[in-house]
């Protein structure tokens, strides 16, 4: 690391330090701040950074717990309010929450590390930028947003010990929404057609299940989600990036030049709907699947006062290393309001 990158990363040391209300021991050896819990301001602070970094996570709910484990938070009203009670026979007026879904399940707020290293080579290259700390600190954020996305489509699983290169979709880092589905819902999930136990098919022609999406969109909202939430105005229909063609896509907004400056627009509008709703894809969502429910019907649950951080030099391997950790979670809030079709296939059964 050269000298002026040297002055101006621990400086940076020492603003992490000042931020959370560490003392000086904590920072006495250069290059490294020993494991501290992360402050609630800063744990509240990245945790919006975190939603604002990506606009997916934007849309759905980013919520912060004060437990590791417990029932599901249930945001939004999911129920009526109107009725009217006969106290003339004798009867109490009840009222209940109408944010409440069905307890089916909890959260639990497992560990999960978001660690990551600096080349000297690399803070050598930010060294000219007035932005310095801003760069350091932005510079895995999107990353760790897009994580997050990637296991709440893809984890099915919440290993002792991980692997990437085995699961590159971080399918063992935790259990995500489409896990719980299948877990908790399986009568909202359609994993094949009536042609086979393998596929769900859609074609115009052949031996078909469906003669296009829109058909089997319609199906689905009208047989697999609860009554109540089959009109919802805020429905969409999330599609795996093999089911419809790339010109009836386009991204929601053009991204700036400084992608650490700047919210990443990762959700890709279509310009048509299937099944008369909103039809949008989602990185790292399966690519033969469909997912039909409202956005804020996602949750991404962080337990507070779990965030632990530690920085460390590694001269050995030229590169300042960074241990992050927090509890969180992933939640489908009301399972009535989402369902999930997998294995499709756009072709008919030979």
């Amino acid at each position: 690391m050269q000298n002026n990158t040297r002055v101006l990363f621990n400086a940076y040391i020492g603003q992490v330090a000042q931020l959370n209300g560490l003392d000086f021991s904590f920072t006495a050896v250069p290059g490294e701040i020993r494991q501290f819990a992360v402050s609630a301001v800063i744990e509240q602070k990245l945790q919006a950074k975190l939603a604002l970094t990506s606009d997916f996570m934007s849309r759905i709910n980013v919520i912060p717990v004060p437990a590791q484990q417990g029932a599901r938070v249930g945001v939004g009203i999911n129920r009526s309010l109107a009725s009217r009670t006969n106290r003339a026979a004798g009867n109490r007026r009840t009222p209940t929450d109408p944010t409440g879904s069905d307890a089916i399940d909890q959260y639990f707020c497992k560990k999960t590390d978001y660690d990551y290293a600096w080349s000297y080579g690399l803070l050598d290259a930010w060294v000219h930028r007035p932005e310095f700390q801003q760069l350091c600190r932005d510079a895995v954020i999107i990353q760790k947003a897009a994580d997050v996305i990637t296991i709440g489509f893809n984890g099915v699983n919440a290993a002792v010990q991980t692997d990437r290169t085995a699961y590159p979709l971080l399918q063992d880092v935790n259990w995500g929404w489409l896990y719980k589905m299948r877990t908790y819902a399986g009568a909202r999930v359609m994993t094949h057609g009536t042609k086979d136990n393998l596929k769900v098919y859609v074609s115009d022609t052949g031996n078909a299940d469906y003669v296009n999406l829109d058909a089997l969109v319609f199906d689905a909202i009208h047989n697999l989600l609860a009554d109540q939430f089959r009109t919802a105005t805020d429905l969409v229909v999330i599609v795996g990036s093999d089911l419809v063609q790339d010109k009836y896509f386009k991204i929601i907004s053009a991204a700036g030049d400084k992608a650490t400056e700047q919210v990443a627009r990762d959700i890709i509008m279509s310009s048509r709907q299937l099944g008369g709703k909103p039809t949008m894809q989602v990185p790292f969502f399966p690519a033969n699947a469909i997912m039909i429910t409202s956005l804020k019907n996602l949750s991404y649950y962080w337990q507070m006062g779990s965030a632990r951080r530690h920085v460390k030099e590694e001269p050995a391997l030229d590169q300042i290393e960074n241990y992050e950790s927090i509890n969180d979670a992933f939640m489908v809030e009301e399972y009535g309001k989402a369902c999930l079709i997998e294995n499709i296939q756009l072709s008919p059964k030979l």
